[in-house]
């Protein structure tokens, strides 16, 4: 009965386990050893692992994950017939001082009255000069330019300048402008302008930028005089693409 019992004891005793752990201690150590260097194959270094499509990106169709317009799958937003009617306008405005005054009589009429215009010396381009004529209404009580005749125009010949530049895709905007009188004004002024930067290369790398105009308005001379120096202008534009307007006003909509 002794022998029965001992074998149908499924406990074992103490010291069993201890002979047991010192006799089988050596096989729970890893066999360290050095493997020959031999290059592993890209498949076999990234394995490739099937992953099961969402069920979100299979509710998205794949030609919506790219662009639309790009791909042309949706045209781009066409221009407005308002649109083309404000482009054709801007153009005409910079055509010639005849249209330019035309324009200026109805959405400028200090321009108009004033009778400045830009001094054109080739077909189609505008240079850095602008006359304002010395007429009745340009000038002030003691019959010499007045101040404000000078200062208004100042604006209007660097815009001018700058529009004429940028083309009729762009707006311009005056930020800030600084006048400095030197000398009464007694007979027509002109204005001599000259931007800082490159307005060419500013238009031709897109989006907005700045451009400072540095003007010296001078009294024309007469019979051969030279002309006289009678202020300074500093005026610094802001121009955007008209562009940039318009995506504003759609996410504005959103």
């Amino acid at each position: 009965m002794g022998a029965a019992e001992t074998q149908s004891d499924p406990v074992a005793k103490p010291d069993d386990l201890r002979a047991q752990t010192s006799a089988y201690q050596h096989l729970d150590e890893p066999a360290m050893r050095e493997l020959p260097a031999t290059t592993i194959p890209t498949s076999a270094a990234a394995p490739t692992i099937d992953r099961a499509p969402d069920a979100s990106e299979d509710r998205v169709p794949a030609a919506a994950r790219r662009d639309p317009v790009a791909h042309g799958i949706r045209t781009p937003t066409q221009p407005s017939w308002f649109d083309k009617v404000e482009a054709f306008v801007s153009r005409l405005s910079m055509r010639d001082n005849f249209w330019n005054s035309i324009c200026s009589l109805i959405w400028l009429p200090l321009a108009f009255f004033s009778g400045i215009r830009m001094k054109e010396l080739e077909p189609g381009s505008f240079a850095a000069h602008a006359i304002l004529p010395f007429r009745r209404f340009n000038r002030n009580w003691y019959r010499a330019m007045a101040g404000g005749a000078l200062l208004a125009n100042s604006e209007i010949a660097g815009g001018t300048y700058v529009f004429g530049i940028c083309g009729a895709d762009y707006t311009v905007v005056c930020k800030n402008l600084n006048y400095t009188f030197l000398r009464p004004c007694f007979g027509p002024a002109v204005y001599r302008m000259t931007a800082r930067e490159n307005v060419k290369e500013l238009v031709a790398a897109g989006g907005e930028f700045n451009v400072t105009i540095d003007m010296e308005i001078s009294q024309q001379g007469f019979r051969g005089e030279r002309d006289r120096r009678v202020g300074k202008c500093e005026a610094t534009f802001h121009v955007t693409p008209k562009v940039h307007h318009k995506k504003k006003a759609m996410r504005k909509k959103k």
